[in-house]
């Protein structure tokens, strides 16, 4: 787990709450953006506003003493979630944000009726055929959640729902199912719930021939479960107080959990536990791994009452990951290779003396993922910031790269469940073309296209550009920076860029494309991404270069992209807004100190900010293993090279421009209090009249709302949000 999991974050479509969801292009839109509004003012209505006082939290201060530097906290009340006092603080920055934007209402609005008007409501994912079966989901008009179906044998067989989510919502305001686990013999789903956003998850199992659920309930796990071969027991992981996956357990079908015997319990507090099985189905794989470090032990899924055998001791800085393919494990490794390397060992004898290299290390050719088939190796690489597919004949040795029609583009695996297959199915899309879902034949090199995204009301791609520019960074470096804009509504004196960046753990920030960003380009504005250091588009030394005791380049790097796109004419001087989430949040209020005075608009999403505070203190969830990201403050040069950058310690008495920050009540990953604590040192500090709102989301996680309406409307108050602040703020329907 780490600080990823948001409405923005790309790094993994399988973690990602982004909806690529498709657009309606409105005629009044579109002579808008032909004439979009001046920037740098916000709407003469906002500014008629007989603003109320903002909250003021109160200041009880807190000393902190380490290496002779004392800290004050005036904010560390804020932590404890059981005051009523926090909770009135909380709602009352709700209610003055609610406030001080009630008159973008209407706009709000207007632009939820967009993003629900590109998508298809009632729709179906592409069918994958695993054991007999075809699984989808699929939705319907007016529902928040999908409804999980499988046909058996046949496209043309009955339905068979196994989870409608709408049902099992009623009564909650948060539910999201994950996980969901067929058994082998096609009669169980193991599924877990999560119905508070807290990421803590109970275990249900339901009988697909009966209906009926099974009297095996476990509470408090991990997103970690898997079956073996016999469909009668079951692995799952559970966490430590710091939400670390700390143990690995057994369960028996029919028995009590309480009786569950624990396989593994790793003391490390810097790795976690994680369980999986092969595409093959003969192997239970047990991966244990800090953010540089794995190891890995085995157990034929026939066997589960075994013992699980270690492949190789765990080695500071070796990562290894394994995928099966007949009497061999195909292994990718960064051993000696930075950007890793692919090898080979027996079955019977897999440790290191018996690897043998099958794919010879390239730097600056980060090699992200590896999937075994019964005749083919295919392997995800990364190059100059570029995804590509290489597809190997293990038969005949032949290897070649799948083309793709755009130069700047993103694809991903998608399920690939059936281990003799000669085809794979992938995902593509780039920011002007939809997601596209395609069958791919390794052997005729043909592909099929199963389904594109359909984006509703007459999106016509043509009339969007998308590049890559590339900005100089303080010591030279060239960053990456993805653009698009409409091209009828591209000005010369600048127009106002939405400006995103992220640079943590590695994750790329890649093309993917999203019909909700419509409503900005349709409007004028330049949607922008910034590939910083920190991230993994330029292969595993750029993250390096973000990371630890270089960490500060991530945030130069985004204040030369923002320059950068400001000399180049895309961005207008008064017109740059700039958004993250989570370790993106951290980059914003690293810049908003840094460089206040460059950006009209600051949007920062369930923010890291409080950086120094949190590393230090290791009952806080994901601290001590993010100790490989950011440092260990307890070590005197990592303290105050942290403190050096932490938003919530850097906080001064600033022009800040205007800034949104939100927040969410359970989320474990930021802790609400960060954001809190931040805004209410930003208010009792700041100087200037930049708009500070703080909106918390008192019933949700990491990612916000769970329900895709719900979700609507987060992104259309931000995007509201942000038109109003650039003077773009008139009700499209009033152009």
């Amino acid at each position: 787990m780490k600080r990823g999991r948001t409405r923005f974050a790309v790094a993994g479509l399988t973690t990602v709450t982004v909806a690529a969801l498709a657009v309606l292009v409105v005629t009044a839109l579109v002579a808008l953006a032909a004439e979009p509004a001046e920037t740098g003012a916000a709407s003469d209505e906002a500014s008629s506003i007989e603003a109320p006082e903002p909250p003021v939290a109160r200041k009880t201060p807190v000393a902190d003493t380490l290496f002779g530097d004392v800290r004050v906290d005036d904010y560390h009340w804020l932590r404890d979630r059981s005051d009523p006092e926090v909770t009135a603080y909380l709602e009352a920055e709700n209610e003055y944000t609610a406030a001080m934007t009630a008159h973008v209402s209407e706009l709000e609005e207007t632009i939820y009726q967009e993003m629900v008007g590109r998508i298809k409501e009632t729709d179906l994912s592409v069918p994958y055929l695993d054991n007999g079966f075809f699984y989808y989901d699929r939705t319907e008009e007016g529902k928040q959640y999908p409804i999980f179906c499988r046909k058996e044998g046949s496209l043309d067989a009955e339905e068979i729902v196994l989870l409608d989510q709408n049902e099992l919502a009623k009564g909650h305001d948060y539910f999201e199912v994950w996980a969901t686990k067929v058994s082998p013999d096609n009669r169980l789903l193991a599924y877990l719930v999560d119905a508070t956003g807290s990421e803590t998850f109970t275990l249900h199992i339901k009988d697909l021939v009966t209906g009926e659920l099974l009297p095996d309930v476990i509470h408090e796990i991990d997103y970690a479960l898997e079956w073996a071969n016999d469909s009668s027991t079951l692995f799952y992981t559970t966490t430590d107080e710091a939400r670390r996956s700390d143990k690995l357990w057994r369960h028996a079908l029919g028995t009590d959990p309480s009786e569950d015997v624990l396989v593994h319990h790793e003391t490390d507090p810097a790795y976690g536990v994680w369980i999986s099985r092969t595409r093959s189905n003969e192997f239970l794989v047990m991966d244990i791994g800090s953010r540089v470090t794995s190891e890995t032990r085995l157990l034929r899924a026939d066997d589960p009452f075994g013992q699980f055998a270690l492949v190789r001791t765990r080695e500071e800085g070796v990562e290894y990951y394994l995928s099966h393919r007949g009497g061999e494990f195909y292994i990718r490794t960064n051993d000696g290779a930075k950007d890793f390397k692919v090898m080979r060992a027996p079955v019977d004898a897999p440790s290191k003396d018996n690897w043998t290299e099958v794919i010879l290390h390239r730097d600056g050719v980060k090699i992200e993922r590896i999937e075994t088939f019964a005749h083919h190796l295919v392997i995800a690489e990364r190059e100059k910031g570029q995804r590509r597919i290489r597809v190997m004949n293990l038969d005949t040795q032949d290897e070649h790269y799948i083309e793709f029609p755009e130069p700047v583009y993103a694809v991903y695996p998608r399920e690939n469940r059936v281990y003799e297959a000669a085809t794979i199915r992938f995902s593509y899309m780039s920011h002007v073309t939809p997601t596209s879902v395609y069958d791919y034949d390794m052997n005729t090199r043909e592909r099929e296209l199963l389904k594109q995204k359909e984006v509703l009301g007459g999106y016509d791609p043509s009339l969007y550009a998308s590049e890559r520019l590339f900005a100089t960074a303080t010591d030279g470096t060239e960053v990456p920076v993805s653009v698009l804009y409409r091209r009828d509504a591209r000005r010369d004196e600048g127009n106002p860029v939405y400006l995103m960046g992220y640079g943590a753990y590695g994750a790329s920030m890649d093309p993917w494309f999203s019909s909700n960003r419509l409503s900005l380009l349709d409007r004028g504005v330049i949607y922008a991404a910034a590939h910083v250091r920190g991230g993994g588009e330029m292969g595993e030394r750029w993250w390096e270069d973000g990371s630890m005791l270089n960490k500060m380049n991530t945030f130069t790097d985004f204040i030369a992209c923002s320059e950068h796109l400001i000399d180049e004419g895309y961005a207008a001087p008064d017109g740059l807004v700039a958004t993250g989430g989570s370790a993106g949040g951290l980059l914003m209020g690293a810049i908003a100190n840094m460089r206040p005075d460059l950006y009209r608009i600051i949007v920062a999403d369930v923010p890291f900010v409080d950086v120094l505070n949190t590393m230090l203190d290791a009952s806080i969830p994901l601290t001590v293993g993010e100790y490989d990201e950011w440092g260990n403050p307890n070590e005197e040069e990592y303290y105050f090279y942290m403190k050096s950058y932490s938003p919530y310690d850097n906080v001064g008495a600033l022009d800040y421009p205007d800034m949104l920050i939100t927040a969410s009540l359970n989320d474990p990953r930021v802790q609400y209090w960060e954001p809190a604590k931040w805004t209410a040192r930003l208010r009792a500090t700041k100087t200037g009249d930049g708009l500070l709102l703080l909106k918390t989301n008192m019933g949700a996680g990491h990612g916000g709302a769970s329900g895709r309406y719900e979700r609507f409307r987060e992104w259309a108050f931000e995007y509201a949000f942000v038109l109003d602040r650039l003077g773009l703020g008139s009700d499209a329907s009033e152009e």
